[in-house]
């Protein structure tokens, strides 16, 4: 358990912001298997875009589990501000600033990871928007822009001097993306010089390597972004470790299976049924990954262009799954 602002959050396990990842079906999910906290996706700092589909249903959605926290990102201090001051009034409880995406689109307008190579407006920015709301304002960076140029530490001092709540931070430089692996001595030295609540980030994808992170850096809690795809009981399965130093057993394929048909079904309601079909593809595609059959079964489901054939081709596949096994046991 740690604390942000008032916020008291019942797990050290916090989903990553993903765009096109992390809606609002998969937050819930996420939560239901112990996430702690779950952040929106990105949304533009822009509100003149607000308008589109894509953003709309982005925005806080009041049914959501608090604390409802949403990621924006942008490179101006008003609009930023701005953005906050909106997500606020939607219903946003906790606002998060993006300065740890590394992707071209969102760094071509200086913004995101881009932003580590200005510490003036990184300042400037954090001042501006924990000043323009009455709730807790929590940054998310990179360790620095290059290898050679790791400012993550006077970063993190800059954001506790503005009134940052907590600091998540990703174990890799701007220019390393998804590269190679994370370090996280960088983390610990932001943990050492720093008192808010750390979150540390990048390439967490076991119940052992999250209590490892945790020893060597000392964070508060660890965030899980790619590794969370396709298997949203990694946080139970955390929890569980860190709080007992025991392994829990895989999900049966039964459990999987529900927990696959729920998240379709949400997806279908949460978009329309065009849209629903064509986002519920790459998300099966994660959980079937690995799984006897599972290439064959992705792909006619990937053919498929009605809800309830989705649901069907899913049910059947883990029918059979489960009744070969206990035919085997």
């Amino acid at each position: 358990m740690f604390n942000i602002g008032s916020y008291s959050i019942p797990s050290p396990t916090v989903l990553a912001p993903m765009a096109g990842v992390t809606d609002l079906p998969f937050r819930q999910l996420c939560r239901e298997f112990g996430a702690g906290l779950t952040v929106s996706e990105m949304i533009t700092a822009d509100t003149r875009l607000w308008h589109t589909d894509k953003s709309r249903l982005r925005l806080p959605h009041a049914d959501e589990p608090g604390p409802r926290m949403v990621q924006i990102a942008g490179s101006d201090p008003a609009m930023l501000a701005n953005a906050a001051r909106e997500n606020v009034r939607l219903g946003a409880e906790i606002i998060d600033i993006n300065m740890g995406c590394p992707a071209k689109k969102v760094c071509k307008r200086a913004a995101g990871s881009a932003l580590l190579a200005n510490e003036s407006l990184v300042a400037n920015i954090l001042q501006t928007v924990v000043g323009a709301v009455n709730v807790p304002v929590t940054l998310k960076i990179r360790t620095g822009s290059t290898p050679s140029s790791r400012n993550g530490v006077t970063i993190a001092r800059i954001a506790e001097d503005a009134g940052i709540a907590a600091l998540s931070v990703h174990g890799r430089t701007r220019a390393c993306k998804f590269e190679g692996t994370a370090e996280y001595d960088t983390i610990a030295e932001i943990v050492a010089a720093t008192a808010f609540p750390v979150i540390a980030n990048g390439d967490i994808d076991t119940p052992q390597k999250a209590k490892k992170v945790m020893a060597h850096t000392g964070a508060a809690a660890v965030m899980l972004g790619r590794n969370a795809q396709g298997k949203p009981w990694i946080f139970r399965e955390i929890n569980h470790f860190l709080a007992s130093g025991e392994l829990l057993p895989p999900p049966r394929p039964e459990e999987i299976g529900c927990a696959l048909l729920r998240h379709v079904k949400a997806l279908h309601q949460h978009y329309d049924d065009f849209m629903g079909v064509r986002i519920a593809r790459k998300h099966v595609g994660w959980y079937l990954d690995g799984l006897p059959d599972g290439e064959h079964t992705r792909r006619n489901f990937n053919a498929l262009n009605d809800c309830q054939q989705q649901l069907d081709v899913l049910q059947n596949y883990f029918n059979t799954l489960i009744n070969y096994q206990e035919r085997a046991a």
